[in-house]
């Protein structure tokens, strides 16, 4: 244990839990369940943020069916306030190892900071989540080669463009993105994409990103989608002639978007709401399989 009280895991047991995630891709829809460790995350912020609640948390995901628990300690909602990598450390000391050690599921780490990540590596995180896909800090890509975990890439924009084909920026951002990890030694196998759904788009622009998904498949990588309860999708029910007490729209309309997902590609899904995704997905595989 470190003098922070963070628990350090051993490499060949982060590297046992990457390999298995990594091995099941292909095989049925993986869902990523989310534990938010912060006072102001769109939907669960202030519910996670104590060591209790969070391994708490994370093992009721992954015993719901998660096959992968990621896990973040700053906000990217929409308007949200940076905050510094020593915050975000802080807020993952007292849980983030203990998280690790309670689940046989690989844990994520969803940051930006290369420092966030590095910390989180060395507590066994087995995946490195970052929502600028390793070009907002210039030392993610060696963090994660040195690290040996597995990392996605997911596609961002500094600022809205209606007028901007997102199906292309996507492929121009990952091109990019894929350049830097070759360049620092991250293995191609251990890359996943993500085409950023609520991140520097319009609301069309996010339809179009999931629909497009199909041109990302020539990359012969994974994809994973996030749109779990996002404004977008409440958005597209508002006016469903069907009342809130009949049906929650943010559940419904998250399990339709992945579906789609699925459909254009999509292997692994970020989620809340794990129990009612690995149901949905039981008929969607055993459908695609008959």
């Amino acid at each position: 244990m470190s003098e922070t009280g963070a628990v350090a895991v051993e490499p060949d047991s982060m590297a046992q839990k990457r390999d298995a995630f990594l091995a099941r891709i292909g095989l049925g829809a993986l869902i990523m369940g989310i534990v938010n460790v912060t006072p102001d995350s769109f939907s669960d912020g202030g519910k996670f943020e104590t060591a209790a609640a969070a391994v708490a948390q994370a093992r009721r995901l992954a015993q719901e069916g998660a096959a992968i628990i990621d896990v973040g300690a700053e906000s990217t909602r929409p308007g949200h306030e940076p905050v510094p990598a020593e915050v975000e450390r802080a807020r993952l000391e007292p849980l983030l190892g203990a998280i690790v050690a309670s689940v046989a599921e690989s844990v994520s780490i969803d940051t930006s900071k290369a420092s966030v990540a590095r910390f989180a590596a060395r507590q066994g995180v087995a995946f490195i989540n970052d929502v600028w896909g390793l070009q907002r800090d210039p030392a993610m890509a060696d963090v994660v080669a040195e690290s040996g975990a597995g990392v996605v890439i997911m596609h961002n924009r500094a600022e809205i463009d209606p007028e901007c084909d997102i199906v292309d920026d996507m492929r121009r951002f990952f091109d990019k993105s894929l350049m830097l990890a070759e360049k620092a030694g991250v293995p191609r196998q251990r890359i996943i994409l993500d085409p950023g759904i609520g991140f520097g788009k319009t609301r069309q622009q996010n339809l179009q990103a999931i629909h497009g998904m199909r041109a990302l498949l020539s990359y012969e990588l994974p994809i994973l989608l996030g749109v779990s309860r996002k404004s977008l999708l409440r958005s597209l029910v508002a006016d469903a002639p069907v009342s809130v007490a009949q049906v929650e729209p943010r559940l419904v309309a998250t399990i339709a978007a992945n579906l789609a997902g699925a459909a254009a590609g999509a292997s692994i899904f970020r989620v809340h709401d794990v129990a009612d995704h690995v149901a949905a997905f039981k008929v969607f595989d055993a459908i695609e399989r008959a």
